[in-house]
């Protein structure tokens, strides 16, 4: 597996610094893991879009899919596009409301909204906590601890595993969803304090303590908001994980391989 970091600025993009967004790639298939704002522009930098093989979301906040309106445009409207979209929809796996949610973001005007659904280019699965095949992907998928429908996942190939939290707080689930994982790629929002509210994001030190939880083999943190130091984040996750850990940066790539 192939993980290619298109953002990840945590809850809104920063300078030069979009919002969350990965592109996980093996045996030719292209998944995308988000799409925050800002996002588009970088998958174009790597990948033509009509090329991705299928789309995963975790939640329906904006810094995690804010640029789905930008790429239906793109399917819709591209005068020449290299495969035909409304042939070839595009899957993507996302919480239940994302049709109706993402609709809404396009629609041009609320009288227009109920024949916008957008499935004449994609095609849409609903999320649930269970396994799941996309591509050459096993997925597991489970309910994590945020605000809103939200979800980790698990991404398994070849007997590698990549997992990937979302948005969210400490939770059962999420310990069981990241297990023996070969590599974690876990949000720290904000640096630790007794009093954040639960239920919502992990700090550097949280993040940390679930990677040794977990026996994680290399911890990847991502998600910190423009408004927190990423050093700080760093040096509390190093407090509670002694393996291999980093900052992810845009454009960075990481080969998910058996160490």
């Amino acid at each position: 597996m192939l993980l290619t970091v298109l953002g990840c600025s945590g809850s809104a993009p920063g300078p030069r610094s979009p919002s969350s967004g990965y592109l996980l790639e093996a045996d030719g298939f292209a998944l995308g893991v988000e799409l925050g704002n800002g996002t588009l522009a970088e998958l174009q930098a790597v990948r033509d879009p009509f090329t991705l093989d299928g789309l995963v979301f975790s939640h329906l906040h904006p810094d995690h899919c804010a640029d789905f309106s930008a790429l239906t445009v793109l399917r819709r409207w591209h005068p020449a596009p290299p495969v035909d979209p409304y042939v070839n929809r595009l899957p993507v796996h996302a919480p239940k409301e994302a049709p109706t949610r993402f609709a809404a973001a396009y629609a041009p005007d609320r009288a227009e909204l109920e024949d916008e659904l957008l499935t004449d280019v994609y095609d849409f699965h609903p999320l649930a906590p269970g396994v799941r095949e996309i591509g050459p992907f096993s997925v597991t998928v489970a309910q994590v601890s945020h605000p809103c429908e939200a979800y980790g996942f698990r991404f398994t190939h070849s007997g590698v595993s990549l997992a990937y939290t979302g948005d969210t707080g400490v939770c059962d689930t999420l310990d069981g969803l990241v297990a023996g994982v070969d590599v974690l790629l876990g949000e720290a929002s904000w640096t630790h304090r007794d009093n954040h509210p639960s239920g919502v994001h992990m700090s550097g030190l949280e993040l940390g303590e679930l990677a040794t939880r977990a026996g994680a083999k290399r911890l990847l943190i991502t998600h910190v908001a423009p408004w927190t130091d990423p050093e700080v984040v760093l040096a509390e996750a190093r407090t509670t994980y002694t393996g291999p850990v980093e900052l992810v940066v845009k454009g960075a790539e990481y080969p998910i391989a058996p160490r």
